[in-house]
């Protein structure tokens, strides 16, 4: 199998690592991974294992399965098979001192098995330094978000309208869907770093299904196929003319997602009401691009957009009735949803590269949620669009 990330890209993440990490915390020991897609970011490869990474720059990837794969794809040369921890400890020393892990992940029984072979003085959360170096991308990860960006535009202004057929129901529309993406490229499935997050292809609701109500920490709605898989969409909901179809998909490639959304109508003509609120929620999907500068403060971007929203367009924004989400945006990359994020509490600024998609949306009662989403490069003037910008409501 041919390797996909080059070494040079590999040792560039890992010397961001070192230097945020020494910066954050200076008397730091021992970094030990075990989410998958963090293994992935620094080592190419995907497999059950542990990577410790240690201050003196030594690296050591162990793999329960599959040894064999992780050799082929990854361009490491500290690579070892493991059987249990104790494999590790032995080579590596089971002297880790002040050790870091994915606390976010990172079970207490798997801390349990850590500690019986390692000797760790304590633990700190390693969560958040990832995330900050996993924001800002490099060359060749802009060359995947932009290749996935330009496949998802044409995938909801191209094939969607030709699914969408009287009758049809809105799992066999998500069923058909599927199928085209991944005929078109989509790696088969949306990774989120959100505890518990389960996604088929995405957010898809014909009519009021998208204001129901889900668990999911997002503005759209779905009502799904019951309450034990409350995804892909109803097998009951046909679609009939007049309906608004609402279709939040990501794209992925490579192992990197876009967002993007977009909202048709079938068998009629949106009605002035859906034209001016969707129409709202574009301006403010490009008054908000336009502040994804280097520099820009996320926390006073959602400050900003929210403050100069007329209090008429306030109520169901951002989500329906009570069930309003507090952000306007979130970065995407490896998981689709990631650091930065537009709302409150963002204090750390913008930097050139950062990936971000911006989804303002808003519900109408007894119709549907409206809006858009698109996925954004931060650039000195500005958001770049890699997913072809907010469009009207596309009639069908």
């Amino acid at each position: 199998m041919t390797q996909q990330i080059a070494k040079n890209e590999l040792e560039e993440r890992r010397s961001k690592f070192y230097a945020a990490m020494t910066e954050a915390y200076p008397d730091w020991d021992t970094a030990m991974i075990l989410s998958k897609v963090n293994q992935y970011y620094f080592t190419g490869t995907m497999q059950d294992g542990l990577l410790m990474i240690k201050k003196d720059r030594q690296v050591f990837y162990f793999v329960r399965r599959s040894f064999e794969r992780a050799q082929d794809e990854s361009p490491l040369s500290n690579i070892y098979t493991m059987e249990s921890y104790r494999d590790a400890a032995i080579l590596a020393g089971p002297d880790c001192g002040y050790t870091f892990l994915e606390t976010e992940i990172v079970t207490l029984g798997l801390i349990d098995r850590l500690q019986k072979h390692f000797n760790i003085e304590k633990i700190d959360s390693l969560d958040k330094i990832i995330l900050s170096i996993r924001a800002v991308k490099s060359p060749y990860e802009l060359e995947c978000l932009e290749t996935s960006g330009k496949i998802h535009d044409r995938i909801l202004m191209e094939t969607v309208p030709k699914l969408l057929k009287e009758g049809i129901s809105e799992a066999d529309f998500t069923a058909e869907l599927f199928g085209e993406m991944v005929k078109q490229g989509h790696q088969g499935l949306s990774r989120f770093a959100m505890f518990q997050s389960e996604i088929v292809v995405g957010q898809i609701g014909f009519g009021e299904n998208s204001l129901y109500p889900t668990c999911f920490d997002g503005p759209g709605g779905a009502r799904g196929l019951y309450p034990a898989v409350p995804l892909l969409g109803s097998r009951d909901r046909k679609l009939k003319k007049g309906d608004l179809v609402f279709v939040d998909i990501a794209f992925g490639l490579n192992g990197y997602h876009s967002d993007k959304t977009q909202v048709y109508i079938f068998g009629g003509k949106p009605t002035s009401e859906m034209k001016k609120v969707h129409q709202g929620c574009i301006d403010v999907q490009n008054r908000t691009a336009e502040l994804l500068r280097p520099g820009a403060i996320p926390s006073e971007i959602y400050t900003l957009i929210m403050n100069r929203l007329d209090d008429q367009f306030k109520p169901n924004f951002m989500g329906f009735k009570d069930r309003q989400v507090k952000f306007l945006g979130h970065g995407v990359g490896l998981h689709v949803d990631e650091f930065p994020v537009i709302a409150n509490g963002f204090r750390l600024p913008l930097v050139e590269n950062m990936v971000i998609s911006l989804e303002p949306k808003k519900g109408i009662e007894n119709t549907g949620m409206v809006g858009v989403e698109d996925t954004y490069i931060v650039a000195p003037d500005g958001g770049k669009c890699i997913t072809g910008g907010g469009r009207d409501i596309l009639v069908v």
